[in-house]
């Protein structure tokens, strides 16, 4: 990829490859859902804090996850039965499939795919074609969200070693992304 940077009446690309991870609390104070700590303001405290976040930006962001806070509990309880050596090797292997698909056509990975190429090799089957019209309506998703939610689900198959995007991983991909406010 490349990233174009404009100043001055001057333009500049270089070459990058960018994977951007944010984090932020759901409201001001921090304490949203927290049955410890009450917000007092909730939920304007949040719907004003969220509000900060620009809709663009959000839109280009491919998974949005709510992590709850770790409770005293929480970090007494056992490791989970998938370890990361195994998470490892299930992406390992979902990327090999990803270069041997692309194989010549000039992406390695999902997220490399153009929009054209990208609905070529992530066509849903008829439910998840249906699901994702009906949730590209319900939601509201710009064409960017649509070809985002596609290329999740591609992802969610190959690390499923599923040959074809189907409903189940259609819907995976779309409890990822955040819905745009109601007016």
């Amino acid at each position: 990829g490349n990233v174009s940077v404009a100043r001055a009446n001057t333009h500049v690309t270089f070459p990058a490859r960018v994977q951007l991870v944010a984090a932020m609390n759901p409201c001001r104070c921090g304490h949203l859902g927290d049955p410890a700590l009450a917000c007092s303001r909730a939920p304007r405290c949040a719907a004003d804090y969220q509000a900060r976040v620009s809709g663009p930006l959000l839109d280009r962001i491919d998974l949005h996850v709510e992590v709850p806070g770790v409770s005293a509990a929480d970090l007494t309880l056992p490791p989970p039965a998938e370890g990361s050596a195994e998470v490892a090797r299930r992406v390992a292997a979902a990327r090999q499939v990803q270069a041997d698909r692309f194989n010549g056509h000039g992406p390695r990975t999902n997220a490399e795919a153009d929009g054209e190429l990208l609905d070529k090799v992530a066509t849903p089957d008829d439910p998840g074609r249906k699901l994702l019209a009906d949730a590209a309506s319900a939601m509201r998703l710009s064409a960017r969200g649509f070809h985002r939610v596609l290329r999740v689900a591609r992802t969610i198959a190959d690390l499923a070693g599923a040959d074809q995007v189907g409903r189940i991983h259609i819907a995976e991909a779309l409890s990822y992304r955040r819905q745009a406010p109601r007016n």
